[in-house]
């Protein structure tokens, strides 16, 4: 459910070979079966201390992955059509949803002024609920990372977190791919904490996509279906959670989600709240689509087309998993450049916490001496690092803001293993793994823990 379930992680986990070349197979053909046998067959192999023993296979499997892809991609001639236009370049920033609802969404790269806006009319909004002379109390920040399966790692951090009594109620929590599917729970606090259980370890794979034929799926635009994603989200993803969230906006917190608009190949921040507060036709409808499309990794699940209008005129947006752009967010560094939050009217205790649904640690792999093993190894270590870059970049914003920082992740300490995606045990395990961290007292990390001596800092 995150960019991390894109081609490189899905290398990491597999180590069933591809099909060998059959005579009287076409090329197309044994490349679409490698790609599904690479990225929808998967099983982890343990890790140890030293170059682990299944490594090679991982590495041969990645290899298979990327040519298997890039054979298929070569291989699709034909693709599905659109249902309505893409909104022209010159229209991009001035197309709105649900009939021109004008802070339903903002681009994170330009309209940082406008998000700035929304954000001081939401301190208006929680000014209004303190008696008169009360200060501002602590504003606790959360960000929450994609990382697929491994979203039970958030989710029972957050259950053991209500269970050791001391979980704060956040002023602004936001979302990316698997955090996405974890934000409203988390903005919506320890009521919501069954369901958040029942998502991350009461479901498997076949809850959240089925494969496409292999006959179709050069022609299609992913190798899986996410219908049964999409009706999971719109059973819990119901009215009111829609009507939780509008009232808890209404107090002035923020929930805000991450897609990538693919057209425009720019980066979207979703205000759910405002969304839900807006009582317009089709709000709900909007607020289970973004969520999906944060969660759709592009080629392995479905873009999402969104709905919008720009001078009265219908277009549609494809949208997908926001780790396209980031693996988590806290806001925009500019909106804050400039201004003293220490001081003056913004002046108030503020903590950032951020989850990081996935490892710190690199994973070894012997990587052989060929132009797809080599290129796959780089899109991993590509995207692992900038799952570390947007670490720090957050950090970096809380040091100038003068936040507190704090960091949870997967530990090397954490050994299970999956047989596929979204396998309920492993997902248990990992909620149960963090659970029970945090009903002990969760030790969060004040920062990235850098590498020395082979180990993890603070490990």
């Amino acid at each position: 459910m995150v960019a991390s379930l894109a081609v490189p992680q899905v290398m990491q986990a597999t180590h069933r070979s591809a099909p060998a070349s059959e005579p009287g197979r076409d090329w197309a053909a044994r490349a679409r079966r490698a790609m599904v046998h690479a990225l929808l067959r998967l099983r982890t192999v343990p890790r140890r201390a030293g170059p682990p023993s299944g490594a090679g296979a991982r590495g041969k499997a990645g290899s298979r992955c990327v040519c298997a892809l890039l054979l298929t991609l070569v291989a699709g001639g034909c693709a599905l059509q659109r249902q309505g236009p893409a909104v022209p370049p010159p229209d991009t920033e001035r197309a709105t949803v649900l009939g021109g609802l004008a802070n339903a969404r903002f681009w994170a790269d330009t309209q940082v002024p406008e998000l700035r806006a929304e954000v001081l009319r939401a301190l208006e909004r929680e000014r209004a609920t303190l008696r008169r002379g009360e200060r501002l109390p602590p504003a606790d920040l959360l960000a929450i990372s994609g990382g697929s399966d491994d979203g039970a790692f958030g989710a029972g951090l957050l259950v053991g977190w209500t269970e050791a009594g001391n979980r704060p109620r956040f002023k602004l929590v936001t979302g990316v791919s698997t955090g996405a599917l974890i934000a409203p729970f988390a903005f919506l606090g320890p009521a919501y904490d069954p369901q958040l259980r029942e998502v991350y370890t009461g479901i498997r794979q076949s809850d959240v996509f089925v494969r496409e034929s292999y006959l179709t799926m050069p022609f299609g635009e992913a190798i899986t279906d996410t219908a049964p994603l999409s009706r999971l989200i719109a059973r819990h993803v119901n009215e009111r959670m829609l009507a939780d969230i509008a009232a808890e906006y209404a107090k002035g917190r923020l929930l805000l989600v991450g897609t990538t608009n693919m057209d425009a190949m720019r980066p979207v921040i979703w205000n759910v709240g405002a969304i839900a507060a807006s009582g317009r036709p089709g709000a709900l409808d909007l607020l289970r689509r973004v969520l999906l499309a944060s969660a759709s990794v592009p080629a392995v699940f479905p873009p999402v087309l969104v709905e919008v209008e720009a001078d009265g005129r219908p277009y549609q947006e494809m949208h997908v998993d926001g780790g396209s752009v980031a693996h988590l967010f806290l806001y925009p560094a500019t909106l804050t450049s400039g201004r003293d939050l220490r001081r003056g009217a913004l002046a108030r205790t503020r903590r950032v916490y951020v989850i990081r649904n996935a490892r710190l640690d690199p994973e070894w792999s012997a990587v052989r001496r060929n132009v797809f093993s080599i290129a796959g190894r780089a899109i991993s270590s590509m995207i692992h690092s900038t799952g570390v870059n947007d670490i720090v970049r957050v950090q970096e914003i809380a040091a100038r803001d003068g936040m507190e920082f704090n960091l949870a992740y997967i530990g090397p300490d954490f050994t299970a293993t999956r047989e596929e995606l979204f396998d309920p045990a492993y997902m248990q395990a990992l909620f149960s793994y963090a659970r029970d961290q945090a009903r002990r007292g969760y030790r969060w990390r004040n920062g990235h823990p850098l590498r020395t001596n082979g180990e993890l800092a603070g490990q």
